[in-house]
């Protein structure tokens, strides 16, 4: 799908998940590149498992061809129509432009089709993490747990829920 000058694909070769690595680990995604260990493990892989197993990855990609946000989500492991949400990126030079909100869109066009009953997302505490607490707050999420020091000591992770049917 093409909106815009931004194309939106869904990720089905191998060279894309390479493509999508290394947007996840470049200067340009996270603000906070201070990855754990499993961050960095998940990062390299999931777009890889994506190809395999029933995880939905869309990435976007600018009018010269290079990826500018990704977004992906998969049935949890109880398999009665509870997804979860683990990452929308979105590049720094490109936010604030829309591209969260044709990744969001396509996400939820897809979840209305496999009537999915609920969303379930988190993310750190960390103020470097303000700007996607307030798309979950703003999108209709609450916020519904907290692990404390789950990433590293002093940053816990933010649990949070939105029902969808």
């Amino acid at each position: 799908m093409i909106v815009g000058q931004i194309r939106l694909n869904r990720l089905a070769k191998a060279e894309e998940a390479e493509r999508i690595v290394q947007f996840l680990l470049s200067d340009h995604s996270f603000d906070d590149t201070r990855y754990t260990p499993g961050e960095l493990i998940h990062f390299q892989e999931l777009p890889f498992r994506a190809l395999k197993e029933n995880i939905y990855f869309w990435y976007a990609e600018d009018e010269a061809g290079e990826i500018i946000g990704i977004n992906c989500v998969a049935e949890n492991e109880q398999k009665t129509g509870g997804y979860s949400w683990d990452y929308l990126v979105v590049h720094h030079d490109y936010r604030k432009v829309g591209v969260a909100a044709l990744l969001m869109e396509q996400m939820y066009v897809f979840l209305e089709t496999v009537r999915a009953r609920y969303l379930v997302t988190y993310t750190c505490d960390l103020p470097e993490y303000d700007r996607i607490r307030h798309v979950f707050e703003k999108s209709g999420f609450s916020l519904v747990g907290r692990c404390p020091d789950y990433y590293y000591e002093g940053e816990d992770r933010l649990i949070y829920h939105r029902k969808l049917v």
